[in-house]
């Protein structure tokens, strides 16, 4: 596995296709990994939260210029309260010391969801790190943090009904690129490749919207085994495929170039 792994490295340098510009990430096992090691499942989150720095660290070294990775979902909340609970305190310390990483490598983070439903002190710290980096350049990272797909399509049908009905927006002109500008990621471009890791085939009300022409990559291994030379594996199973877009394969082609 190893051997393969490092091949699908080195065939990164010299693939032709191009990397892709923004890769989302269902960051899955944490829990399982912990278990399988009799630990706590708390555990496993705080050896995820070392995988995602590699992760961001490595998108930003080999030329990725998003990441979105899901952290939380709206649905998290129905798991068991301690669980959650050390969820949230894992989180509020991690956030000045990842804040102050991203800065200094010149990586620029930024929240989506629903964040109103945190407490007030950590409602604070996503505000700061996102004051701290946003005038970075070189990599965007965007935390799903209480998101949903289903979620996001419904406050941003809502914002489009508050201004119609406003007079702001005549229902005739929204189209898809008005709906996508009251979406959770309306300046960016829609991910190239979703990865989800753990085993698990499905897309978990991730970036519903979002993913319409997306390439899809369910990845065996856990989140916090999940290494720069997995996601390089990952990328090079994108680089191999074709992206028709409802084309023909000839059409595809041509289109590319």
């Amino acid at each position: 596995m190893r051997s393969s792994l490092r091949r699908n490295r080195n065939s990164l340098k010299s693939e032709r296709d191009p990397l892709p510009r923004h890769i989302a990430i269902v960051m899955d096992g944490n829990g399982r990994w912990a278990q399988k090691r009799k630990r706590p499942r708390t555990f496993g989150h705080q050896a995820g939260q070392k995988s995602l720095r590699q992760i961001v660290e490595h998108c930003g070294q080999i030329g990725v210029p998003e990441l979105t990775v899901f952290a939380f979902s709206s649905e998290n909340w129905s798991r068991p309260r301690q669980e959650v609970s050390r969820l949230m305190e894992l989180f509020l310390r991690a956030l000045d010391k990842e804040a102050r990483e991203l800065d200094e490598n010149d990586v620029r983070i930024r929240f989506i969801g629903d964040t109103g439903a945190f407490t007030p002190e950590l409602q604070e710290k996503m505000t700061q790190a996102q004051a701290r980096t946003s005038k970075n350049q070189h990599m965007k990272l965007n935390v799903a943090v209480n998101y949903g797909g289903r979620w996001d399509i419904v406050q941003a049908s809502r914002a489009i009904a508050a201004e119609a009905a406003a007079g702001r927006l005549s229902p005739e002109r929204i189209d898809e690129a008005i709906f996508n500008r009251y979406t959770a990621l309306p300046q960016s471009p829609d991910p190239d490749l979703f990865i989800r890791t753990g085993g698990e085939m499905r897309v978990s009300n991730f970036l519903l919207w979002q993913c319409a022409y997306t390439e899809y990559y369910f990845s065996p291994a856990l989140w916090p085994d999940f290494s720069p030379a997995h996601l390089d594996a990952a990328i090079a199973e994108f680089q191999r495929r074709e992206r028709r877009f409802g084309m023909t394969g000839e059409q595809a082609r041509i289109e590319a170039g």
